[in-house]
Order: C-alpha cells, then sequence, then structure tokens
C-alpha cells in the first residue's frame, strides 16, 4: 500500500475545512474569526458515516468550546501572561487560544494536536487572523516532544472525558512543578482536574450553541495550576 503524500494530504484536509465550515467569530471573541461548523454548514449536521467517507474524525476542531474561548479572552485581556514568552497551546483544537496568544505578543507560540484536522485548521485559522501559530499532531504525552524552553501552556476542554483527564492532568501538574506557567480554561466538566493546586483566575458567560453544549449559555472558568 503506497503511503500518503504528506503535503497532498493537508491540501485535501484543507480543502474539506473550507467546504465544510463558515467563517465567522464568536460573541465572546469578535476580534478573531475561524473556520467553523455553524448552523448553515454542511459540519454541522454530519452523521460519523459521512465523516468516515470523507476520512475525518470527529470535528471536534470546528467548535468554539467554552472552556477555550473563555482562555482565549482571558489571555487577550491580560496579555502579559504570555507577552514576550513562548508559549504551548495543548490540543489546540482550532487553534483558537494558540491565536490569541500570538495577538497578545507571545514570543512563539506552539499548537499540538493529535487530530491532523486540527493541525490544518489552526494553520489556515492563524492565517486568517494574521499570525504566526506552529501546529504539529505531536502526542507530546506520550513522546516527550515539549520543548524545554516553553514558559507557558494553555489547556482549554482538554477534561472532556476520564481516559483524557487521566493522562492529561499528572503532565500538567508536572508541567507546573517544573516552573511553567499552566493555565486551564473549562466549563465545569465532569473530569476537570480538582485540588488546592488549583487557583481559580476568572469566570466568563460563554454564548454556545444548544445543540452542541446542551444550553444557550455556558459559564467557563480559568484556572491556574500553581506549583
Amino acid at each position: 500500500m503506497a503511503e500518503t503524500d504528506p503535503a497532498r494530504e493537508a491540501e485535501r484536509i484543507a480543502r474539506f475545512i473550507t467546504e465544510q465550515t463558515a467563517v465567522t467569530s464568536t460573541a465572546l471573541l469578535p476580534e478573531l474569526r475561524l473556520h467553523l461548523a455553524t448552523e448553515i454548514t454542511p459540519l454541522w449536521q454530519a452523521s460519523e458515516a459521512y465523516l468516515a467517507q470523507h476520512g475525518a474524525p470527529p470535528p471536534f476542531w470546528a467548535f468554539a468550546w467554552a472552556g477555550g474561548q473563555a482562555l482565549a479572552r482571558h489571555v487577550l485581556d491580560h496579555p502579559a501572561i504570555v507577552a514576550g514568552r513562548r508559549v504551548l497551546d495543548f490540543a489546540c483544537g482550532s487553534g483558537l487560544v494558540a491565536i490569541a496568544a500570538a495577538r497578545a505578543g507571545a514570543l512563539r507560540v506552539r499548537a499540538t494536536d493529535v487530530d491532523p484536522f486540527a493541525v490544518v485548521a489552526t494553520l489556515r485559522n492563524a492565517s486568517l487572523n494574521e499570525v504566526v501559530v506552529d501546529a504539529d499532531a505531536s502526542d507530546v504525552l506520550s513522546n516527550d516532544t515539549l520543548d524545554d524552553d516553553v514558559e507557558v501552556i494553555l489547556a482549554g476542554d482538554v477534561c472532556y472525558e476520564h481516559a483524557m483527564a487521566t493522562r492529561v492532568t499528572p503532565w500538567l501538574r508536572a508541567q507546573a512543578r517544573a516552573g511553567k506557567t499552566v493555565l486551564v480554561g473549562d466549563p465545569g466538566r465532569a473530569y476537570l482536574v480538582t485540588g488546592a493546586d488549583l487557583e481559580p483566575l476568572a469566570r466568563y458567560e460563554v454564548p454556545v450553541s444548544d445543540d452542541v453544549e446542551g444550553a444557550s449559555l455556558s459559564v467557563a472558568s480559568v484556572f491556574r495550576l500553581r506549583a
């Protein structure tokens, strides 16, 4: 079986993203534009069979989740968190948080996600917002590919399921103990890390889709993991 050409695969994914999404902004982040699934795009109502037919995993990258929106808003409103620093957007999805960090003056922004669709979406969204973000499909939890000079780790909506949370939480705590600034955005999902080291920084009311989140408004918080 012939190997897939990476450039052609990236082009295929880019076409899929363009065809299946619309360029739009969220109410909480009107200054940023993203390729997102909306009520008027085919991807909004896509079935698993449809996605499989197009070789696409579940399109988490196509939605601006509440925790990520809150984290991006917080970074934009408090640019000193990232300004002049090297930043990692972990499990970047659409790249929303990475883009906010770049807009806020980060020295360098790397975005990682194991989904190649998220990587391409992040690059396209960064270009759309005229910022530079490096994006790759590395699993930094398994491969230990975190750059030694990363100073800030931003993680939005990473505790949505038990298996993910149990992998991510110890790693984030280890990074905080190593001296990195670790911020988490979350709308109170069931598997959110808890403990005395979780310092609440801010709360945001985030307009969301009832079809996606089961409500029209979500209250999402930004936390810092203390060493």
